[in-house]
């Protein structure tokens, strides 16, 4: 059987092709500060609202188990196919890269544009709404928060205008700043903790109903938002080091590390301040639940120094998703699934320099959004055309090509998958059972529904399957990567 190619593979007299340089401990820092970033500082409040209570942190254990799973799918995935694109390279070789897998993997590039930048942007918007606990000013304006998110997003996209021996220096150093902010909450908060603040269950918090199952369904939503970026080395396939041990591992303990870290943080908060003050919109301890919660046990300068290192934790989180996924429309044009400008790299940094700035510059206008409608939307797009659409390429591939080279072999193979796609589907149907829902389902299956046009009449024009005959390519493997 033939293995699925990387792009630089796949046109073996391009020009240019990145360096391998990204080990290990590279790949848990990017995982890492791309998952936590403002995760928890930010969503803790919402996540208790959304069942009424700290039963809510339930959510947690049903979060991290769909992650598990689904992180085990890009783990077999990422160690076979390690290129730059990530999902856009899985759904390409697993559905067939001339016919369902070249529409499937469109689709998702598409769909990006739509989710992504949504993803990115909920850092910087996370990093703007703490710098209004330093400035409270600030907040009188209805566009402050939002400039300054922008601004943010401007800064990250200038700091990545570098070589990855450059980049994943400061990555690093921010990752030691998300960790020792992630730290000082979970110490401080197990000193000063109150049981009864953190057991103060409302009557009936655990009936089981139709809005005890959606309450956990929304938090899901949330807590799977904070493990987002599990995946982010699979987007830097081209740059890692031995792959085939680098990737799995990378993903895995990205996802083990954080799980303890939010779920402490999350526990941390809620036996400092009470929860009903947390859950109140528009409030401090809603919008920088962080810093209040630091001002509550050492007073100003602590929630000032705590704040400036959430700064810091939110800036990490930019900085590896816009990392990241600068890598897609980069690895899409390779392909000649996107336009051809984009596929150059930095004529002296040797970094795709176009889709930096095409991802930089789409981030900025989510920034003008609610924070939680942010989340909410690209939670819902993505979950089609990348999480579900991938665990089902998976299935394919094992199917159709069982004798193809897996470095990592899913555990307990087809469980987890399965588990993972079931719950993907729970996630997704949740919130089109509740008022205002049908907002959010429109939003994903419409940028779905206009990325499948744009690529029949892409494919019209050209006389390409499924208007022309396409021919799978049968290709020598390619030697292993190191």
């Amino acid at each position: 059987m033939d293995t699925p190619l990387t792009p630089a593979v796949a046109a073996p007299n391009a020009p240019e092709r990145m360096v391998r340089r990204l080990g290990l401990l590279n790949a848990i820092s990017i995982n890492m500060s791309n998952m936590v970033g403002t995760g928890p500082f930010i969503t803790v409040p919402a996540i208790l609202a959304t069942m009424g209570g700290p039963q809510a942190l339930l959510a947690w254990g049903v979060g991290a188990m769909l992650a598990i799973a689904d992180g085990l799918v890009f783990a077999e995935l990422g160690a076979a196919i390690p290129a730059s694109g990530g999902s856009y390279i899985f759904l390409r070789e697993t559905f067939g890269r001339q016919k369902w897998g070249r529409m499937l993997a469109w689709v998702f590039v598409w769909q990006f544009l739509f989710s992504g930048t949504l993803e990115i942007a909920t850092s910087s918007i996370g990093m703007a709404e703490y710098f209004g606990f330093l400035w409270p000013g600030l907040l009188k304006y209805a566009w402050g928060i939002k400039l300054v998110a922008a601004a943010v997003t401007g800064l990250a996209m200038l700091a990545l205008y570098r070589k990855i021996q450059d980049i994943v220096k400061l990555m690093l150093i921010l990752w030691i700043g998300m960790l020792l902010t992630a730290a000082w909450v979970i110490v401080t908060g197990f000193m000063h903790m109150n049981p009864k603040l953190l057991l103060d269950f409302p009557p009936g918090a655990f009936t089981l109903g139709i809005p005890f199952i959606l309450g956990l369904g929304n938090g899901t939503i949330l807590v799977m938002f904070n493990f987002l970026g599990y995946y982010q080395i699979c987007y830097l396939g081209d740059e890692v080091k031995q792959p085939q041990r680098t990737i799995p591992y990378g993903v895995i303990v990205s996802i083990l590390v954080v799980m303890v870290i939010d779920f402490l943080i999350s526990i941390s908060f809620t036996g400092v301040i009470p929860w009903r003050e947390m859950i109140q919109p528009g409030t401090m301890a809603y919008n920088a639940i962080g810093s209040v919660y630091m001002q509550r046990i050492g007073g100003p300068w602590w929630s000032a120094l705590m704040t400036i290192m959430v700064e810091i934790t939110a800036f990490a989180a930019t900085y590896a998703m816009m990392l990241g996924y600068s890598r897609l429309p980069y690895a899409a044009a390779l392909d000649g699934a996107f336009f051809r400008w984009f596929a150059k790299l930095h004529p002296t940094r040797q970094f795709p320099h176009r889709s930096l700035l095409l991802v930089g510059f789409l981030c900025m206008i989510p920034c003008c959004f609610d924070l939680v409608q942010v989340i909410t939307a690209l939670m819902l797009a993505r979950i089609l055309s990348m999480f579900v659409a991938q665990i089902i390429g998976l299935l394919i591939w094992r199917h159709s090509k069982p004798d193809s080279p897996r470095p990592f072999r899913m555990w307990l193979y087809p469980v987890p998958a399965l588990f993972a796609l079931a719950g993907w589907i729970m996630v997704f149907v949740t919130p089109a059972l509740q008022p205002g829902g049908w907002r959010y389902m429109l939003y994903a299956f419409g940028t779905i529904f206009l990325g499948f046009a744009a690529f029949l009449i892409l494919a019209w024009r050209k006389k390409e399957w499924p208007f022309g005959n396409a021919e799978e390519e049968i290709r020598p493997a390619p030697a292993p990567a190191i």
